[in-house]
This record gives C-alpha cells, sequence and structure tokens, in this order.
C-alpha cells in the first residue's frame, strides 16, 4: 500500500506539472510531421487488435489511404466483431501472443488488469512525462483522461477519447403526435406512452406485435441512472456498494418486470442480439431503443426506406422516482490504446508521436467527415458526407487513433445537415450537466475482480429470472441481501470505498 501512495503521489505531481505548462502549448494541430524526430522519414509500421462496429474496411480504400499518409503509417489491424471482443481478448491475453498494440474499450476488465499486473504492457508514465512532447495528449483530452486509464499508480494507455453525451432513450416522435401523445417526462408517463403505441399497430400489419422498449441483456445506463443507482450506495461498514446490488437497482428490475408484464419488452430480450434488435428499430417495429444518439439520422433515413417516410427519432430527458435524471454519461475515455511489452522502448517513443498526431483537432476532422470532395460536401456551412464517405467514415474508421475530444461528437451526424445537427445538440444540451456515470466503470479493485466472478452468472440469470416473472421480486431481494451480506463481497466493497476515494482525490489545482 505504501508503494501504491508513493505511485499515486508521482501521478499528481505529473497532473500538477501538465496543468501548469498548459497554456504552454501550440494551436493543437497535427504538429509532428513524419511521426516524431526519433523515428525519422520512415513509415511506422502498426500492428494493431480493435474493435469493428462496422462492416470489416478495405484498408487500401481512400480513407485509410489517407491516413496512413497523413500519419506516415501503415496499419495492419485485427478487426474484432464488437460482440466478440471480450472473448477475443481474453483468449488474447491467455495466449500471450500480443500485437504491438492493444486498442479496447473497458479498461477495468479483470482479465486486462491482469496482464497489466503480469507485466503484459509498458507503463507509459515515464514516457508521457509532463507530456510537454505530447502537445496534442496535453491539450485536447477530455478532464481526467489519463487518470482513468491509471493501475496501481502507472498510466497504461493513451485514451480512445469519446463524448461524454453518448446514449439516449429514443422514442418515434411522429408516432407521439401520430396518436396526439405528450411528450413523456416521467417513467411512469413513458411506460403508458409504451402502452398504447404497442396497442396501435404503428407498423401497420395488422399484428400486435410492436416492441415497446428494445434492450439487450442489460438494463441500458439511462434508466439505471433515473432510478438512482449511479448515486453512490455505502452499507452499514462505508463499503462502497455495488450500483447493481443496490435497492434502487432492485426497484428498476421490479419496474422493468411490470413492463415486461404489459408486453411492453420483447419476449427475446435476453437472448436477443444488437444488431437485431437495430433491424427492429430501424424497420419500425419498435418505439423505443436506448442507444447513441448520432446515428438517429441513419436510423430515420431506414426507416423512412422501410414505409413511414415522417419517421422522426427523439432522445427523452425523464425523471425518475425519485427525481434523478435518465441520462447516463460515458467518462469521454472509451478504453485505451496498450502498447505491448515485447515492443522495444525505441518504438514505444514513435508510437506515442503516432498517437500524439491522432490527438490532433485535424487528424479528428479526418476521422469524423474524410476527405473534402471525396467523402463529404460542404452544405450551408455543415460537412455532409457523401454515398462514399457514409460507406467509409463511420464508427469504425475511429478506431485507429486518440482523437481530440469532442462534447458533442457522438451526438452530431456526419450524414445531417447543419440544420439537423443543431437540432439535436439543442435536444442533448443539458446531459452533460444532469447526467450520471457508473462509477463501478471507474474504479476497481483486487477483491473486487477476485471476488465478483464468482457470482456474476448467478446473479444476472437471477435478474432475468425476475423480470420475465419466474421469480418474485421478494425472491430477489433476499437473494441480493445475501450476497452483500457475503465476507468477501463485504470486503470488496471496502476496498471500492478506498479506491473511489483514492480517485476522487483533488489534484493540487482543483
Amino acid at each position: 500500500m505504501q508503494t501504491l501512495n508513493k505511485r499515486w503521489t508521482t501521478w499528481l505531481c505529473i497532473l500538477l506539472t501538465v496543468s501548469m505548462l498548459a497554456g504552454c502549448s501550440g494551436s493543437g494541430e497535427a504538429t509532428n510531421p513524419g511521426i516524431g524526430e526519433s523515428g525519422g522519414d520512415e513509415t511506422l509500421n502498426i500492428k494493431m487488435f480493435a474493435g469493428l462496429y462496422n462492416e470489416i474496411p478495405d484498408m487500401d480504400n481512400e480513407y485509410w489511404t489517407e491516413w496512413e499518409k497523413r500519419t506516415n503509417a501503415k496499419l495492419d489491424i485485427e478487426w474484432v466483431p464488437s460482440g466478440d471482443l471480450d472473448t477475443k481478448l481474453d483468449l488474447l491475453l491467455a495466449s500471450g501472443d500480443l500485437p504491438e498494440v492493444v486498442a479496447y474499450q473497458n479498461q477495468i476488465r479483470p482479465t486486462l488488469i491482469t496482464a497489466i499486473q503480469n507485466g503484459a504492457f509498458w507503463d507509459l508514465t515515464p514516457f508521457l512525462g509532463d507530456l510537454s512532447e505530447y502537445p496534442n495528449l496535453k491539450e485536447n483530452l477530455a478532464p481526467d483522461a489519463l487518470k482513468y486509464l491509471t493501475v496501481d499508480g502507472g498510466i497504461y494507455a493513451v485514451p480512445r477519447s469519446r463524448s461524454r453525451i453518448d446514449g439516449g432513450l429514443k422514442i418515434r416522435e411522429d408516432w407521439l403526435k401520430k396518436l396526439n401523445l405528450p411528450i413523456p417526462k416521467t417513467f411512469e408517463e413513458y411506460r403508458e406512452v409504451l402502452k398504447k403505441i404497442v396497442d396501435s399497430d404503428m407498423d401497420g400489419n395488422g399484428n400486435k406485435d410492436t416492441v415497446g422498449l428494445l434492450f439487450i441483456n442489460n438494463p441500458p445506463a439511462m434508466f439505471q441512472a433515473g432510478f438512482g443507482a449511479y448515486n453512490p450506495t455505502y452499507d452499514n461498514d462505508g463499503g462502497l456498494m455495488s450500483p447493481g446490488l443496490t435497492s434502487q437497482y432492485i426497484e428498476m428490475i421490479e419496474w422493468f418486470r411490470e413492463l415486461y408484464a404489459d408486453g411492453l419488452l420483447s419476449k427475446e430480450y435476453a437472448v436477443m442480439k444488437e444488431s437485431q434488435a437495430e433491424e427492429l428499430f430501424k424497420t419500425n417495429r419498435a418505439a423505443s431503443y436506448g442507444r447513441p444518439i448520432w446515428w438517429d439520422h441513419e436510423w430515420e433515413q431506414a426507416m423512412k426506406k422501410s414505409g413511414q417516410p415522417d419517421a422522426k427519432i427523439l432522445n427523452l430527458s425523464l425523471t425518475g422516482p425519485h427525481g434523478d435524471a435518465a441520462v447516463g454519461l460515458e467518462t469521454g475515455v472509451a478504453g485505451g490504446f496498450y502498447i505491448s511489452k515485447k515492443v522495444p522502448e525505441e518504438k514505444v517513443k514513435q508510437l506515442l508521436k503516432y498517437f500524439d498526431m491522432t490527438a490532433s483537432q485535424e487528424m479528428t476532422d479526418f476521422s469524423y467527415y474524410g476527405i473534402e470532395g471525396v467523402h463529404y460536401t460542404e452544405q450551408d456551412g455543415q460537412k455532409v458526407l457523401t454515398e462514399q464517405g457514409v460507406k467509409e467514415v463511420n464508427t469504425t474508421s475511429k478506431g485507429a487513433g486518440v482523437l481530440a475530444y469532442a462534447k458533442w461528437g457522438k451526438v452530431i451526424s456526419a450524414s445531417g445537415d447543419k440544420a439537423y445537427n443543431d437540432a439535436k445538440i439543442k435536444e442533448v444540451e443539458n446531459f452533460d450537466e444532469i447526467g450520471k456515470i457508473d462509477f463501478y466503470r471507474v474504479i476497481t479493485s483486487e477483491a473486487w475482480r477476485e471476488t465478483w466472478p464468482k457470482y456474476a452468472d448467478e446473479y444476472s440469470s437471477m435478474l432475468t429470472r425476475t423480470i420475465v416473472g419466474q421469480t418474485s421480486v421478494e425472491q430477489l431481494r433476499a437473494y441480493v441481501d445475501k450476497l452483500n451480506n457475503q465476507p468477501d463481497i463485504k470486503q470488496a466493497y471496502q476496498e471500492m470505498a478506498k479506491a473511489y476515494d483514492q480517485f476522487n482525490q483533488p489534484t493540487i489545482t482543483e
């Protein structure tokens, strides 16, 4: 523990130094032509493991050719479908045969933390120093970005920057208008609206088969936030409880049980894949879905092509039963880029120069829009993707670089015009202020990582059985109470409380 405190003190000193130097850098553009002095003008070859969120990209297309030209890099990427990332990562870590860079979105996954502690990846703290050699990383990241990527006091990755405002609880606004229904403001109003939509055959097929709310396996973040599960809750001994084991969370599960009994959830929700749910929503067979906001325009176009020309998506701002806003926020850091310890020290420096360049505003703009005249055109001051742009510039195409933090990056649509995006920003403009983050996705402890996997599968099964009516809410409460009184979980809660306090320690400059 003494060593941990010493390393954390060192980290705070680094933060102070960074903040003192914050006003000394340039514009934050791509200031490192040719990857950096240490790499010379030679092309930097990079082998990487990264997530696939669209079709497998053609790495010889115009987008990726230009990306490699601008960064003076040649990318050899193993694109792994997003649904398989966890499994593939675990296999990769178990094999020990790591590529040079592992891009992964969950920085507290137990297998990743164990690999870090076992020396699989470089501690980047000595390389980054005060960030004076990496002006874009210093200027263009989300607040506390590197803090989220710290393990035992060392920084083990550079971030995958993403907007804090990400997911929205979508509802078909055109259906509300067609049925003369008000925009719901509370969970109960939302539930009543779903009932009326489901009973109204909105796809016109003559069957009562419209899904009210789509979600896959776990309740979406906005519901957890709205029921107060993201409010830090402590047990009688001062341990920080898991959000999923609080009374607020059980209250939410009871609410979902009622929705299921009312026929407002898909009967197959527990086994449905994201691609299946997305297809239901895009083809006018579901009323509501909690997913990233920036897909709204693309999905509306799909809905219109499926026979509903007035299709329009609205992201709701609901208030939970105890006054909590139903808005779940991201941290601004969607995991990070980890460098294998097998990479020579000199190449680590070259890779960091590459990542610093990708954090420039220039490369970030390129990652969102591509090449002017090829991937986008200017319309009324707004960059709008062309057909080729829609195909080549997408979520996957942002997976090879840090990118600069953009508040509205997961809100605006590259295929929407300025008026559309301005309206979408106004729709969610207060989300950053009213939303909350799942703190158990930010902090971790050895005790929690070792303890929770022993109970996770049974717990997940218990939630599903409760929602579908196979287990009573009283039985769920008794089960959760039993878990919360397990000595190993109580000890883990103690460690999580310490980790949370440590994470929230203010720096001297705050």
